[in-house]
Order: structure tokens, then sequence, then C-alpha cells
């Protein structure tokens, strides 16, 4: 874990009221306007938290002394998170980043009452004058994964360790699926919900469970390596999910779905510093650079399978075709989304029913 001035975070810590770890930069300018991070996790976790962090390093870089940026670690989405937020706003930070789903009202709250602070909230969906929302489209990512998965299976059943029921998570199932069986039909997904954004000893249980039900391709939308750990222990494949995990299990890794959190935050720090920043929501992905499938397995996908996931790849750069265009049938065999229309980012935002191929019941 980057824990930097241990001393000061543990001050900082303490003065806020709460465990989490803050780690400081010490060589900006007194008077630089503050950027501050909030993180769910620690960066250590290989998966959302450390993605995120990598984007502030990013920025950082960019920036230099013309900012100065705070980061606060282990902040649970709970009111304790409140109090976090506000005590980054009377301190005078210019612009707050909460980095998780849960943090949404709790930041909200706090922004009311700073509205000369720019709070951006990730994978949110509500607005106000100076509270924004943003995410990137992991989904197009899990969909080029479905389509190496598709071709590397051998009992064309894939498994999808899955995290919370919301409409971020079930797109990336479905994505994956639909990937999976467009060059696949016979494909089928069993998912298993652990309920929990990061909890290893339960990732690595979903993940052989769903080996024990024949999958032998896995993809996760939870924040730790275990999925890819676990394959590579019982010698099944598997992705990378957040940031490139190839490290944890080299012969089981196929890809790794990366989000570069890092291209949205360097364009909307510049915004505000030029005074051009707007609330609208922002939802980039592999047009902007901002997701990817990077590190292929080379070595297990073949020629064919490298040329349809690149195939598909410059069709969503092209941003002329998105993964929930239709003809997409649901799991009872209904139309869902017709022929020539694609869902809409309103309706992506609450999608709520598994595609064709997918198997078991959506948690309610």
């Amino acid at each position: 874990m980057r824990r930097k001035l241990l001393t000061a975070c543990v001050l900082a810590a303490a003065s806020i009221g709460l465990g989490a770890t803050l780690a400081q930069q010490p060589a900006q300018a007194a008077d630089a306007p503050g950027v501050a991070f909030v993180y769910l996790g620690n960066p250590g976790d290989a998966g959302w938290t450390f993605a995120h962090d990598q984007g502030s390093k990013e920025a950082e870089a960019q920036f230099g002394n013309k900012i100065k940026i705070t980061r606060i670690e282990n902040v649970p989405e709970s009111a304790d998170s409140e109090r976090v937020f506000r005590d980054l706003a009377n301190k005078g930070n210019k612009i707050i980043i909460g980095s998780s789903f849960g943090y949404q009202d709790f930041e909200l709250k706090v922004a009311k009452d700073f509205p000369d602070t720019v709070f951006l909230h990730a994978t949110g969906y509500k607005k106000a004058a100076n509270f924004g929302t943003y995410d990137v489209r992991m989904y197009q990512g899990a969909y080029l994964a479905g389509v190496a998965a598709g071709y590397v299976t051998k009992t064309n059943t894939l498994g999808f360790v899955a995290s919370v029921p919301i409409p971020e998570v079930v797109r990336n199932i479905n994505a994956y699926t639909l990937g999976a069986r467009s060059v696949n039909p016979k494909v089928h997904t069993k998912v298993i919900w652990i309920n929990s954004w990061f909890d290893p000893g339960k990732e690595k249980q979903a993940a052989e469970t769903l080996i024990g039900q024949g999958a032998d391709v896995l993809l996760q939308n939870t924040d730790s390596s275990a999925t890819l750990a676990t394959a590579s222990e019982k010698h099944v494949h598997a992705f990378g999910w957040d940031s490139d995990m190839k490290k944890f299990g080299p012969d089981a890794h196929l890809g790794s779905v990366v989000g570069h959190w890092g291209v949205y935050y360097t364009a909307v720090i510049q915004q505000v510093l030029d005074g051009k920043w707007k609330n609208d929501p922002v939802w980039w992905g592999i047009p902007q650079k901002a997701v990817n499938l990077e590190d292929l397995n080379t070595g297990v996908l073949s020629a064919a399978a490298q040329k349809d996931v690149e195939a598909k790849r410059a069709q969503l750069a092209s941003a002329k075709w998105d993964v929930f265009t239709g003809p997409i049938k649901d799991q009872t065999g209904a139309v869902k989304v017709p022929a020539g229309k694609t869902l809409a980012d309103a309706e992506l935002q609450r999608l709520n029913w598994y595609v064709e191929g997918v198997d078991g019941v959506l948690p309610k």
C-alpha cells in the first residue's frame, strides 16, 4: 500500500474521527487548490481503489505543484463518510471526489453546505449545482472479455463473481455474456453474488463454486485478485478487473478489463481550474481511452479470437456501435432491445434484467 508521511496520516485520521488513512504529497505550493480523493478501500487491493489511485497519480503528474492532492483511504459507505467530506470541505479543498457508489447521499448532503466547492461522485446518478457524477463504461471491456471467453471455453460455461446487485454489475454480467454468445451461441453464464465489493475469502469461495459447476472461464466485478488466483489454482482461465492482474495468475490470465480513471481526473481538474466545469454526468469508455481489455494472453487465445476481439474493440472505439444494440433477448426469450435500437444511458443505468444465456435469478 502506498502509505506516505505516516505520522501525518495518523494525526489527520484522528482529527476526522475515523480509522481512515490519509496521505498527502509534501512538495506542493501552499496556495495551490486542493483536490481530495476519498477511497472505500486501500490502493493495495489491486482493484477499484488501486485503479482510482493510479488515476489520481496521473493527474498529480500532469499538474505538479499547481494542485495539492489529499487521499483518504478505508472510508466506509456510511454516515462516517459524511464527516470525512465535511472535514475536507472545511479545510478548503476546491475539488472533493468520492470514488464509491455508496457515498452519494452523504457527499451530496455536504455539497449543499459548500456551494463554492466542486463535489464529484463516481457511478452515481444524482445532481446539484456543485455536484456532478462520472463513470467509465466497464461493460465495454466486459464485452471484449466475453468475446475472448467464448473462444476459450471448453465447457460452454462461464462464471461471474458478482458483488452487489445494482445496474452497474448487472450491465457487466450481461455484457460478458453477450460478448461470449456473439462468437459462441452455446455459452451460458453462471453468477454467484457475494454482496460485498471486497471480500477475498468470499470471492475465492464463489470462484471455487463456479468452477465446481463447470465454469472454465471466470470474470468478476469485485475488487480483489482472488478470482484470478483461484482460477490459477484450479487450472482454468480468468480475467483481471479494474487493473492488470496478470501477476496473480499468469497461466490463468486471459487479459484484464482496466479502467483508466486518470483520463477523466486530468480533464475535470483542468475544467475546474479554467472555470469551465459543468455538472453534466460524464460516462466515458473505449472511445475516450477510459476503458480497455489489456494484456491479452496470445499464448492461449487463437488468432481468430484475437482478430475478433480487435474488430469489436475497433467498433466500440468508433462510437458507432455499442454493446447493448439489438436484437437482445432476456432470459425468457422476450425481445428487450429490438434490432436497430441501442439502450440509452438512462436505460442502462436502470438495467435490472438478465440477457439470454445468463442462468439463475437476479436478486431483488
